[in-house]
């Protein structure tokens, strides 16, 4: 409950600076053009994010006759969260992660990518999946598409503001402009961090209760963020915009939990994961499989 206030009052927060600096820009107008405006653009990503990114990393479909071992394993863990079953999408690329996308669990998508299906085994791929069908359970992909639209609208009225100036009918000091105009799309990175960073440790907790294997999600994230810092994921340098969407962040940085990082520590989420283990007194700490797609 917690979490979700923070995020609902972070978002209200983003909502306010995209209002504020349209007022800065063209008075009552400004305002109201560009809220329109940060709606509109929310419109066009509520239908349209999940097959841009899909796109974007050359991700393909995968049906139960294509790769049956991996969709059953998916469709069970959907059934274990009381899902509608996602469309499995396969990405080919070397550096192991996974993401989700969707505006609601009834048009939603989970990505996997060949390199996380080769270098982890069967229990580490369930958590993955698992943290992933949390994120659809919690309709954290509609929350970050309306996050990084409206920050991507604060930046434009930033620049709009910085080319043309403030509104003119009101007294606003010049540096006062250049500092709001500045330091706002500063502040809306700021936000939309803080809500992907909160959003993965509630993916986390509940991506272990799905799977019944914390330890395993763990132990995964453990293997990601090692080899994610050795193998360069070209789609997401290109892109990296749609880092957040990641398990792990899928650039090559090694950012801890700091101001600008889009993923907490690493060392944190497993902290938290082995909590929760010990919480649920060892359940679901089967042996671990071996990896039935190597």
């Amino acid at each position: 409950m917690i979490g979700y206030l923070k995020t609902t009052i972070l978002m209200a927060g983003l909502t306010s600076l995209v209002g504020g600096l349209g007022y800065l820009v063209a008075g009552q107008n400004g305002l109201m053009f560009a809220l329109v405006a940060a709606g509109g653009m929310n419109l066009w990503a509520w239908y349209n994010s999940d097959r841009a990114v899909l796109s974007h990393y050359g991700a393909r479909e995968v049906s139960l006759e294509d790769s049956p071992k991996l969709v059953s394993l998916i469709h069970q863990l959907a059934d274990n969260a009381g899902l509608p079953h996602p469309k499995v999408f396969v990405i080919d690329n070397p550096q192991p992660n996974a993401f989700a996308t969707g505006r609601n669990p009834d048009h939603a998508a989970v990505a996997i990518t060949t390199g996380l299906i080769q270098r982890l085994d069967t229990d580490e791929i369930a958590g993955v999946m698992a943290h992933e069908l949390a994120h659809i359970k919690h309709r954290d992909t509609l929350i970050m598409t309306v996050t990084a639209t409206l920050a991507g609208a604060l930046s434009m009225l930033a620049n709009f503001a910085f080319f043309f100036g403030g509104a003119r009918d009101r007294q606003v000091s010049p540096i006062v402009t250049i500092l709001v105009m500045v330091l706002a799309p500063l502040a809306a990175s700021i936000v939309q961090m803080a809500i992907s960073r909160s959003r993965e440790y509630e993916a986390d907790r509940l991506g272990a209760e799905i799977s019944g294997k914390p330890r395993s999600l763990a132990t995964a994230l453990e293997k990601i963020s090692d080899m994610a810092g050795q193998i360069v994921n070209r789609q997401a340098e290109t892109n990296p915009a749609s880092a957040h969407l990641f398990i792990i962040n899928p650039l090559h940085v090694h950012a801890i939990d700091g101001l600008f990082s889009t993923h907490p520590s690493t060392e944190s989420r497993i902290r938290r994961l082995l909590e929760i283990e010990r919480a649920m007194g060892g359940r679901g700490m089967a042996a671990i499989s071996r990896n039935p797609w190597s």
